[in-house]
């Protein structure tokens, strides 16, 4: 077939000659700039007037109407991004205040923004009851659903942008996200200021998958933000002086936090409950000086806690209750004043945790609480560093365990509790590195003592109460008046263990309720009348035990 070259050549001219015939012949469709009042005396007029990208323009001044958005437009106040005393000088001088009708503030449309207002007066603010439940944490609170119906400064069900605005002072929640079936609800919810609100200061609910970063949330009746059933990212937002928590999960909700800064709230810093699929990431968040924990989980959450600093507080540091179930790594916890990391009644797997200066514990498990503990630094301030008590359960590897001063153990394992500590360091001073009134399997551990101390109360490494249980193996244990201590212990067994720096014996036992087992012990010492052991009452196998001077020579 041959092809006849110029009838293509002019067969494309005609076509892009056509398709500029078209383009020209087309009405041009262009975004426009509404001017509020010079356009329309009031904003809801010029919304009514707006088509699809156009952008609408308000003048400082006070407004009282309340505002329904169309898809696809923006709501912006006039000005420059100055500061103010709050927020945006243009925010502050561009405002709804006690708005006329029925509804939220401003209800949001999709694809559409609102930029630089204060939403201020819509519903009941009641100051006596705020002062009054500020007063008692909350405590007396009706606790209202996160999702129950209520008209908020601002009403977001759709995918859109509330930015830089400040709302305050409003019945129920400051600005409500609230998911919608069939529909993604991803809003972006950005500088924005929320105070003083009846509700939370943000509130997001039922689906909704938000995107809430850099807003600055307090003094609300709940939570400064808070989850119900709910999604979303949240980060750099500052929280503080809320009644309840500086950021409230619950419900099922399992949004991601990272970076935000909760600090002097009346409950806890960031607050988890309430649903085994409430499970969170609650990641490199600072939670201080809050009155209750930094971070709290309860009622079966699963949060995993990573990276976050939480000092000051006045409860835990991290603190988990209720059958909750937390992941717990690479967070730091100083200085608050109950434990650093405290389990009650709780379940979690920790690693890599730095606890210091906290005034109760540094890892502290009550009630039934069953934890695993790997590789953290464990530093007492004046009392013990790891506590276990009421039948609580601790699987501890590879940790740093030490204290400067005090005189309680370094390890307290009570009331019928049980621990496994291996491949751990013990440092410090006290009446035990570890005292056992339960049930306690220490295996290739290092202790070390400040001693040993000659007189005043005991300081044993391991110190077994009556009806107690250890099985003491392969450890390396200096500076300590005895390795081993125990009066009436149900059932010991002490092995493979290396002892240094003692005081006349290194393993002493009284009145065992079963015959002890001591095998293959070495302990070094220069004093002529120092034994490895020294057995009161019924007595296993003593195989294998050896006395050594500190050059290694069989005394």
């Amino acid at each position: 077939m041959l092809t006849n070259h110029n009838s293509i050549s002019q067969n494309g001219t005609f076509i892009a000659l056509l398709a500029l015939t078209i383009a020209t012949a087309a009405p041009h469709v262009s975004a426009r700039e509404i001017h509020v009042p010079r356009d329309f005396a009031i904003i809801q007029r010029a919304v009514d007037a707006s088509k699809s990208g156009d952008v609408i323009l308000v003048s400082p001044g006070t407004y009282s109407e309340r505002l329904i958005l169309k898809p696809n437009i923006s709501v912006r106040s006039i000005g420059d991004n100055t500061k103010g005393k709050q927020g945006l000088q243009r925010a502050e001088n561009t405002k709804l205040v006690h708005p006329e009708g029925k509804g939220a503030g401003v209800t949001m449309a999709m694809n559409s923004r609102l930029d630089g207002f204060t939403i201020t007066g819509v519903g009941q603010y009641d100051e006596e009851a705020w002062n009054q439940h500020h007063a008692t944490q909350g405590e007396d609170q009706e606790m209202r659903h996160i999702g129950a119906s209520g008209t908020p400064g601002i009403a977001v069900n759709d995918t859109c942008q509330v930015v830089y605005n400040i709302v305050h002072h409003i019945g129920y929640t400051g600005i409500a996200i609230t998911g919608v079936k069939g529909q993604k609800v991803e809003p972006k919810i950005e500088h924005n200021i929320c105070y003083r609100n009846m509700g939370g200061g943000i509130g997001i609910m039922r689906g909704a998958n938000p995107l809430v970063i850099h807003n600055t949330s307090f003094e609300n009746f709940y939570a400064g933000i808070g989850f119900s059933e709910a999604n979303g990212t949240l980060m750099h937002n500052h929280c503080y002086r809320n009644i309840r928590a500086g950021i409230g999960i619950s419900e099922n909700s399992s949004p991601t936090l990272e970076n935000n800064h909760c600090h002097h709230n009346r409950r806890a810093g960031i607050g988890i409950r309430t649903g085994k699929d409430t499970q969170p990431l609650i990641k490199n968040n600072l939670c201080t000086d809050n009155d209750m924990a930094g971070i709290g989980s309860k009622q079966n959450a699963q949060p995993r806690i990573t990276g976050n600093t939480c000092l000051r507080n006045k409860l835990a540091g991290i603190g988990c209750k209720e059958d909750a179930n937390a992941t717990i790594t690479g967070n730091t916890c100083k200085n608050n004043d109950l434990s650093g990391i405290g389990l009650n009644g709780a379940r979690a797997t920790l690693s890599n945790n730095k606890c210091e200066e906290n005034g109760r514990a540094a890892l502290g498990l009550e009630n039934g609480s069953v934890a695993t503990a790997t590789d953290n630094i464990l530093i007492g301030k004046t009392v013990v560093a790891i506590g276990v008590r009421n039948g609580s359960q601790l699987t501890a590897k590879n940790n740093k365990v030490s204290r400067k001063g005090g005189m309680p153990p370094l390890v307290a394992v009570l009331e019928k509790s049980h621990l496994n500590l291996s491949g751990s360091q013990l440092e410090g001073g006290g009446v035990a590195a570890v005292l056992v009134d339960g049930n306690a399997v220490l295996t290739d551990n290092k202790m070390i003592g400040n001693g040993p101390r000659k007189g005043g109360p005991p300081n044993f490494a391991a110190w077994v109460k009556p009806g107690s249980v250890l099985e003491f193996e392969r450890n390396t244990v200096t500076g300590w008046r005895h390795a081993v201590h125990s009066d009436k212990p149900k059932q010991i067994l002490v092995s493979q263990n290396e002892i240094s720096n003692f005081l006349g014996t290194a393993i002493v036992i009284r009145n065992a309720m079963n015959p002890p087992t001591i095998t293959e012990n070495f302990a070094r010492s220069d004093d002529p009348n120092a034994k490895v052991m020294d057995v009161l009452g019924k007595i296993g196998s003593t195989e294998g035990n050896l006395l050594i001077n500190k050059d290694g020579n069989p005394k």
